[in-house]
Parts: C-alpha cells; structure tokens; sequence
C-alpha cells in the first residue's frame, strides 16, 4: 500500500494529533491524501467508506457515534479530558465543591466553549452553581478559548472550562479543579479510527507502530501552542517533538 485517506476535524489539537501519524505514514513510505472538515461530515465519509484514516476518535464516550461496523479502533495515542479549572495556581480553590461559595472576585459568567457546554451544564446542575449566580456564556470553541487566554493575561479570577490536550495547559498559570462528583465525565482514549479493509491491505509493521504508538495531553498540548504562538505548521510542531525540541528535558 502507497496511499490512503486521512481525515481530521478543522481544530489544531487534531491537526497537531494528525501530523505525527502522517510523519509514521511517510517513514513508511505511504502517502496519505488530507480531508478536513467538521466532524459530523467526516464520520459521514468514514461510515460511507470514503476515508480510510480517521485521526483521533475520544473514545469511549465523546465520539462514541463514529463507531459503526467495519471501522476498527487503533492504537492508545493519549488520554484526553474534559476539565474545569480556575484561573490561579495560588487559589484556595481546589475543587468544584469550593466554587459555590467563591467570593465576589470569582466571575460567575463561565465562558465556555461550545464543545463542552453538555459537560458544564451539569456541572452547574451537580454543583449547585446554577442556583448561586454562575451562568454559562458558551461561545465557537476558538472563540471561548481566546477569551480565557484574554483573561488568563489580565489575570482574571475566572472558571475556565478546557479540554486537555489544549495550547492553554502548555502555558499553564491555572488549577485543575477536583471533580469529585464525576460531572465532567472520565479520561477518554484517543484512538485512530481505521476502515477494516483498508487494515487488511497494510503492512504489518506498519501497523505495529501505529498501535504502539504514544504521544501524550502534554506533547498535544506544546504543539498546540507550538503552531498558535510561535508559528509552526502541524509538520513543524511534530518534526521538533521528534527530535526532542518542543518540551523541556
């Protein structure tokens, strides 16, 4: 095999996933055709047999709808999760049991994005946020993300509503928050999502390193912000994590 389909969401998180499996790809001298797009159309196209590669599947539950017969899961590539955290290391803050009763200079408006507005709403249900005076402003996620950045730089007292992998944990200054209640949901896998025949017709080898390969939230997360903030392209970001540039040793 010389050539396939591979599809990811227009977000740099799974562009940046994307480029290290490209890279595997091509050392192993397959050319991958790129289909990008929204992800309700790209699990059309994968279901219909139009992709072959889907780069990355958060499995069990966020893209729980894009398995279907024929589409086999590949690989353990990192552990994605959906968290709250509030906008100072330095917080007495350290659970979203704390938050209800969060002073005045916590804002009680969530800027969330869209992605994880379910998530939120139950965390204001579960919590009780909803009944002292927090409310969600759910936004286009690249949206929500600049308007947390925003606040991180003028060092708001803010609750911010973030998957992880994201360029915002490379640049840290914030804190998880615990979520004893569970309302955010669990960590998730992220998975390659392959056609079964296009499986059948691939080396071995090949597709050996594909399932062992490991990148991590952390190594996402820096080329994330590699390709936001300083600049690189997907292929930049993941030449400098395979030479051991993009984190600190």
């Amino acid at each position: 095999m010389t050539s396939l389909t591979l599809a990811y969401p227009e977000t740099t998180v799974h562009e940046a996933t994307a480029a290290a499996i490209i890279r595997v790809l091509e050392a192993n001298d397959v050319e991958p055709d790129i289909v990008t797009g929204p992800k309700d159309v790209l699990t059309d196209m994968l279901k219909k047999g139009e992709v072959d590669f889907y780069v990355s599947a958060w499995l069990p539950d966020e893209d729980a709808g894009m398995l279907a017969p024929g589409i086999l899961p590949l690989g353990n590539l990192f552990r994605p999760a959906a968290h709250c955290c509030i906008s100072a290391e330095d917080t007495p803050l350290t659970s979203l049991d704390d938050v209800a009763q969060a002073g005045p200079e916590l804002s009680r408006t969530i800027i969330t994005p869209v992605s994880l507005q379910k998530h939120m709403e139950k965390v204001l249900q579960q919590y009780g946020l909803d009944t002292t005076g927090f409310s969600l402003k759910v936004l286009p996620d690249e949206e929500a993300l600049a308007e947390l950045n925003a606040a991180l730089k003028r060092e708001e007292l803010v609750l911010m509503p973030l998957f992880q992998p994201c360029f915002l944990f490379h640049i840290g200054g914030f804190r998880i928050l615990n979520d004893p209640k569970n309302a955010l949901g669990g960590e998730q896998d992220a998975r390659i999502l392959i056609r079964a025949e296009i499986k059948d017709e691939m080396e071995q080898d090949l597709l050996d390193e594909l399932d062992e390969l490991m990148l991590s939230a952390k190594i996402i997360s820096a080329m994330d912000y590699a390709m936001r903030v300083e600049g690189m392209t997907a292929d930049e970001a993941a030449e400098a994590w395979q030479r051991g540039k993009l984190l600190p040793r």
